[in-house]
């Protein structure tokens, strides 16, 4: 597999996952399985063109519509979007000689799950010095 391809991952939803960060540590395997996921989301073109895919009313938008906001060639678009497909972040599929993509928002629910604080936990205690008490 080349450094650029990323497998989509289990979609089993927020609970068939990981736990949250806070709750308990990651193991191995999700780490790795989620780090594919955030290496998609860690290049400006595709956090834009999912955000761009994302916020678009009636759920889906044609990739004709995504290139004219860049200015990159269609294949380098159509490499990013396939990146994005790949972590399972969107999917889409060929209409004639477009094609139209959508969020799978079970992989950003996935995320989401990971990343927030369950509602009223309060944030471990921490045992070192900070920045500012070291200061004083």
């Amino acid at each position: 597999m080349s450094k650029q391809e990323l497998d989509v991952l289990d979609q089993d939803g927020v609970e068939g996952c990981c736990p949250g960060l806070l709750t308990a540590p990651l193991d191995e395997a999700q780490s790795v399985e989620l780090a594919k996921v955030f290496k998609a989301l860690g290049d400006p073109i595709r956090l834009r063109l999912l955000s761009m895919i994302a916020s678009r009313a009636g759920g889906e938008v044609c990739v004709c519509d995504l290139t004219p906001a860049f200015d990159l060639s269609q294949p380098t678009i159509s490499h990013h979007l396939k990146l994005l497909r790949q972590a399972g972040l969107i999917d889409c599929e060929r209409r004639g000689t477009w094609v139209y993509y959508w969020l799978l928002p079970e992989m950003t629910d996935r995320l989401a799950g990971i990343l927030t604080r369950p509602a009223g936990t309060p944030l471990p205690e921490r045992t070192g010095k900070t920045a500012a008490g070291a200061a004083s």
